[in-house]
C-alpha cells in the first residue's frame, strides 16, 4: 500500500500492480510537458500527481519535454517550465530528458513497421487524410497509396529524412484499420514534414514524429511503469498501445484522469498564448494569468498550490472547480506564514491637534497573532498621519462605525481619536481631517480600556514610504468565460477591472526595505507581494495576492438576490 493516507483510483491501480509484481515492484513516472507555452494550474495538478506518487511509493521520477513540434517550442519555455517545477517541488533529480534526443531511435522504430507491412508512406495532404478518415458512424476510406511496396515505402521515407519533399507533401502512417470504431486507429500520421529549426536539435531533422508516436516510445525509452496522461488522450490509449505491441518493446501502462476545470479561468494554452500575443495581460508572468509563473510573481505559494491539488483530489470525472477553493488555500498559508503591516492605499490626512509638534513615539506592533515566535515591532506615531478614505464618512451611512465628525475610533496599537473638524478646498474635496487623541487610551497600557467600535489602520505622515500597489483581480468576469454570446469570443468576459493601479499609498517605513518577493499581511487590506521585477528598496512596488475575505462571494450573493 502507499505510504501515505493519499487515496485515489489511481494508487489502487498501483497498489494491485505491486501485488502481482507487475513491472518488478517499481513505480516509475513521468511529467512531459510540451515546451509551447507556459506551465499553469492544470500543470501543477499533474505534477503534484505524478512526483506524489513516485515520492509515495519510493519510486523515481523524470521531467521530460516532449519537444516534437519545431514550429511553436522555444528555450524560453524550456527554462521557464524547469523554473516551475522546481519552484513546485517536483525532484527529478537527473532525469531530465527531451524526446528530440529519442529521435534517432524512433526513426529505426518507424523502419521496422515499414519492413513488417505496418507503416506506409502516404501522398494525401492534411486536408485529403481529414475527408477520407470517416465519422463515428462511418468508415474511413483507405488511402490510394497505403498498398505501396515496403521497399519503396523504405525509400519514400529516407528521402524524407533527407529533405527532398516539402511540407504537407507526405507523412509517414500506420497502418491499422480504417473502419475502426476508434478513429484514432485509423491510419493513423506518424510523422510529418517540417523544414523548421528545431530549438535543441537546430536543422539535423526535416521530418518530426506526432504525439501519437512518440508518447509511448518515450515512455518505452525511459522505463516508465505509469503513464499518467489527462482524460482527453483515453482514446489514444489503443494507439499508444498498439505501437508498443507492434514494435515488442518494454510497454509501461497509460491510465487517464480527468483535467483541472477552474471557474473564471482558462487553460488553454492557444487562448493563453493569445491573451500574450494580443497584449491582454503584460506577458506569461503576468500576476493576472493562471500560469505558475503569474502566480509566483503575484505572490502565491508552492505549499498553498500543492494543499489546493490534493484538496481536489484525481478522479476519472471531468468536473468544474471554484476558485474560491485555491484563493482559500492561498489565505490558509499566508494566514500562518506572512507578517502583518499597516499600509493605506488610498490616503487621506488626519492631524491630531492635541498632539505636541515635533513629537514621535514608537509603538508596538504584533507581527503575527498566529505565530507568536513572530515577536512584534515598532511604528511610529505622530502628530499627522494618514488612515485609509473608506474609513471615513462625512455623512456616514446607517450602522457605520468608523470614523465620521463627532465620533470617536481606535488606531490599531495606538489611541482613540475623535473627529472634530473636516477641511475642505475650494471646490468642496476633503484634503484633511483635524481630531483630537486621548492620551489615556494608548494601546498596551493600564488605562487603555475603553472601548469604542472600531479599530483602524494607519500610517505616520512624517515616516511614511510612498508606494505604487497593483491590485489585481480575476482576469475574466463569468464563472466560465468559454460561454459567450453568438459572434463574440472568450476576449469578450474579459474582466475590465482586473488591474487597479494606485500610486500615491503610503506604508509603514519597514516595508521600504522589502526585498522582491517578501509577502505581508496589510492589515483590514489583504496579502501583498513585492513585485520580482519592479520593486526595488526604496522604491516599493506591491501586488496583491488575495483579499482576506472572498468578496466575489458576497457580490454573487447580492446579484442572485
Amino acid at each position: 500500500m502507499t505510504t501515505t493516507e493519499k487515496n485515489d483510483f489511481i494508487r489502487e491501480i498501483i497498489d494491485e500492480d505491486l501485488k502481482i509484481n507487475k513491472f518488478q515492484g517499481r513505480v516509475h513516472t513521468r511529467f512531459p510537458p510540451e515546451p509551447n507555452g507556459y506551465l499553469h494550474i492544470g500543470h501543477a495538478k499533474s505534477i503534484r500527481l505524478n512526483f506524489g506518487i513516485s515520492q509515495d511509493y519510493n519510486g523515481k521520477f523524470n521531467l521530460r519535454f516532449d519537444d516534437t513540434n519545431p514550429e511553436k517550442e522555444e528555450q524560453e519555455y524550456v527554462d521557464s517550465i524547469i523554473e516551475d517545477v522546481k519552484w513546485l517541488g517536483g525532484d527529478f533529480e537527473d532525469r531530465l530528458f527531451y524526446a528530440s534526443d529519442y529521435f534517432e531511435q524512433m526513426y529505426q522504430w518507424a523502419v521496422d513497421l515499414i519492413k513488417k507491412g505496418k507503416a506506409f508512406v502516404c501522398d494525401l495532404n492534411g486536408d485529403e487524410i481529414r475527408a477520407t478518415r470517416g465519422t463515428l458512424t462511418e468508415p474511413g476510406k483507405e488511402s490510394p497509396f497505403r498498398n505501396r511496396s515496403i521497399e519503396e515505402n523504405l525509400d519514400l521515407f529516407e528521402r524524407m529524412r533527407k529533405g527532398e519533399f516539402p511540407n504537407g507533401t507526405k507523412t509517414l502512417r500506420a497502418k491499422i484499420d480504417m473502419a475502426s470504431p476508434n478513429i484514432n486507429l485509423r491510419d493513423p500520421i506518424m510523422y510529418r514534414v517540417v523544414h523548421e529549426g528545431h530549438h535543441r536539435q537546430r536543422d539535423t531533422w526535416c521530418i518530426y514524429p506526432t504525439y501519437d508516436w512518440a508518447h509511448g516510445l518515450e515512455d518505452s525509452i525511459e522505463n516508465i511503469t505509469h503513464s499518467i496522461c489527462t482524460l482527453e488522450f483515453e482514446n489514444h490509449r489503443p494507439l499508444y498501445d498498439w505501437f508498443l505491441e507492434n514494435l515488442g518493446v518494454y510497454h509501461p501502462q497509460q491510465i487517464e484522469f480527468a483535467r483541472l476545470n477552474i471557474t473564471y479561468t482558462v487553460l488553454s494554452k492557444r487562448r493563453l498564448l493569445q491573451l500574450v500575443q494580443e497584449k491582454h495581460v503584460f506577458g506569461w508572468d503576468d500576476p493576472r494569468m493562471p500560469t505558475l509563473a503569474g502566480f509566483r510573481r503575484r505572490g502565491y505559494t508552492a505549499d498553498s498550490i500543492k494543499v489546493f491539488c490534493d484538496k481536489i483530489g484525481v478522479s476519472k470525472k471531468d468536473s468544474m472547480i471554484d476558485v474560491a477553493m485555491l484563493e482559500w488555500s492561498i489565505r490558509e498559508d499566508l494566514n500562518k506564514n506572512t507578517q502583518r503591516a499597516m499600509a493605506v492605499l488610498n490616503p487621506m490626512k488626519v492631524v491630531l491637534t492635541n498632539y505636541p509638534e515635533g513629537k514621535v513615539e514608537e509603538l508596538s506592533a504584533v507581527n503575527n497573532p498566529e505565530d507568536e515566535s513572530a515577536g512584534s515591532r515598532m511604528v511610529p506615531f505622530s502628530r499627522e498621519l494618514y488612515i485609509d478614505q473608506e474609513d471615513f464618512r462625512e455623512v456616514p451611512p446607517q450602522k457605520y462605525y468608523r470614523l465620521s465628525p463627532g465620533t470617536e475610533v481606535r488606531l490599531r496599537y495606538a489611541y482613540i481619536i475623535k473627529c472634530e473638524k473636516v477641511i475642505k478646498d475650494a471646490k468642496g474635496n476633503i484634503t484633511e481631517l483635524h481630531c483630537t487623541y486621548d492620551p489615556a487610551t494608548k494601546s498596551g497600557t493600564a488605562t487603555a480600556n475603553r472601548k469604542v467600535k472600531s479599530t483602524i489602520h494607519w500610517v505616520s505622515a512624517h515616516a511614511a514610504v510612498n508606494a505604487e500597489v497593483r491590485l489585481y483581480d480575476r482576469l475574466f468576469v463569468k464563472e466560465d468565460p468559454n460561454e459567450v454570446e453568438e459572434g463574440k469570443d472568450f476576449l469578450s468576459n474579459i474582466n475590465p477591472n482586473s488591474l487597479q493601479v494606485l500610486t500615491h499609498c503610503k506604508l509603514e517605513p519597514m516595508l521600504n526595505i522589502a526585498a522582491p518577493g517578501d509577502r505581508f499581511q496589510f492589515e483590514r487590506t489583504g496579502y501583498f507581494c513585492a513585485d520580482v521585477k519592479d520593486s526595488k528598496p526604496g522604491a516599493p512596488v506591491f501586488n496583491r495576492i488575495v483579499t482576506l475575505k472572498d468578496t466575489w462571494a458576497k457580490i454573487e450573493q447580492k446579484e442572485k438576490k
